[in-house]
């Protein structure tokens, strides 16, 4: 339920200026107003000195980082940040943690919640294991707390940091196409949300089971507001407005290509997708020989398939450079949690492809006759030297 603004900040001003803070990350903008800064970051630390407040903030292009001794110098520091109209506040102290986001009304919708692990030190050094969604978090008690499920949203919440730029500021709509049991969906929303960004997720699986079901999930955590699922397909599910953002992870075969299309169609900034099996194109291949000299390639089956895997996402990476996407193909998880450990990682650019871009896709499915499943599904490819619409800014709030 909405609470006054002024009520709601001068609860986070207590909780900034509590000795049990541990962090806290303001960020986004409020409707009608720009912050002077992009994101401020607060915490403790220790030094010769004495306890001071360290205060870092960046205004797109480069950071600054300060620190303030208790007192005074820290009130009037917190109350200048507190001035200033992000639209977003998450804040963590020994004992709770407080997400404040401002409605377009103007009001403060609060989530509240214990602490889920004892502060550190101020400015220690206890990097024995650094996760970027922390294991005791209280997400972990709902969607599962396995050592192997931990570990894979790390990695996933990894690649995603390494997606979005540092000073990505909101709102963020995300869309997770073939979400399933939607672990990863939360997680992504928890670790989004705790930078500061004013995040929409919608959740995309075919079952009308597991929409109901995660969308209990998200009513238990306190997210239903910001976190919704949908029964339907991946290519006709109805998500309106497009999304920013747009995940795909083990999604079956032809599902990714589904997946990577809609985004496509969508103008998507960002694509994380980390395809399942690869049955399309290997069918192909055991349809026709393959060309020479490369029948080595593919006379033994295991070989085969595991080509087959290889060409698709090749393939798929391609397309998308040549839709005006830079691609790149990365490891997502060690493989020894899953065979299945492959990213394609896509940021929207709008160049125009090359013709030695066109040139090298074009002689690849030629010599291996193979018709990959998502050129099917694409739009049209723009005339040569004509380049796909320009891309978005990176300020997304700018582009709303």
């Amino acid at each position: 339920m909405p609470e006054p603004l002024d009520a709601a900040l001068t609860e986070v001003r207590a909780l900034l200026l509590d000795p049990a803070l541990t962090r806290a990350v303001a960020a986004g903008r409020r409707r009608g107003h720009r912050p002077s800064m992009v994101r401020a970051e607060l915490r403790p630390v220790a030094l010769k000195a004495g306890a001071r407040l360290q205060i870092s903030t960046s205004d797109g292009s480069r950071p600054y980082t300060r620190n303030v001794a208790p007192g005074p110098e820290a009130d009037a520091a917190v109350d200048a940040l507190l001035a200033e109209p992000f639209g977003n506040w998450h804040v963590e102290t020994a004992d709770a943690t407080l997400q404040l986001r401002v409605t377009k009304s103007g009001e403060a919708q609060v989530h509240r919640a214990a602490a889920s692990r004892p502060a550190a030190e101020p400015g220690g050094h206890d990097r024995a294991k650094e996760y970027l969604l922390d294991p005791g978090d209280p997400i972990f008690a709902e969607i599962g707390g396995s050592a192997a499920k931990r570990r894979q949203v790390d990695a996933f919440l990894r690649a995603l940091a390494a997606t979005l730029p540092d000073d990505l500021t909101g709102p963020l709509r995300v869309v997770d196409l073939g979400c399933g049991n939607a672990y990863l969906t939360f997680a992504a929303y928890r670790w989004l949300a705790q930078r500061g960004l004013d995040v929409e997720l919608v959740g995309v699986d075919v079952r009308e089971d597991q929409r109901r079901r995660n969308t209990e999930l998200a009513e238990r955590l306190g997210w239903a507001d910001r976190v919704s699922f949908v029964a339907g397909t991946i290519a006709d599910a109805v998500v309106e407005p497009a999304p920013d953002l747009v995940l795909a992870l083990h999604a079956c075969d032809t599902a990714t290509d589904e997946a990577l299309a809609r985004a496509v169609r969508w103008k998507a900034r960002w694509v994380l997708a980390a395809p399942c099996c690869h049955h399309d194109v290997a069918a192909q291949l055991r349809a026709r020989p393959a060309p020479a000299p490369y029948e080595l390639l593919t006379r033994q089956g295991i070989l085969r398939e595991r080509f087959a895997d290889v060409l698709t996402d090749a393939l798929r990476a391609g397309l998308l450079r040549l839709h005006g996407y830079r691609a790149e193909v990365v490891e997502f998880v060690d493989s020894r949690h899953t065979p299945r450990n492959l990213l394609i990682r896509a940021r929207r650019t709008g160049t125009a492809p090359t013709v030695a871009q066109r040139a090298e896709y074009r002689e690849l499915i030629d010599q291996w006759a193979v018709t990959p499943r998502l050129a099917a599904l694409l739009p049209p490819l723009p005339s040569p030297g004509t380049a796909p619409d320009a891309p978005v800014p990176d300020d997304v709030a700018a582009a709303h």
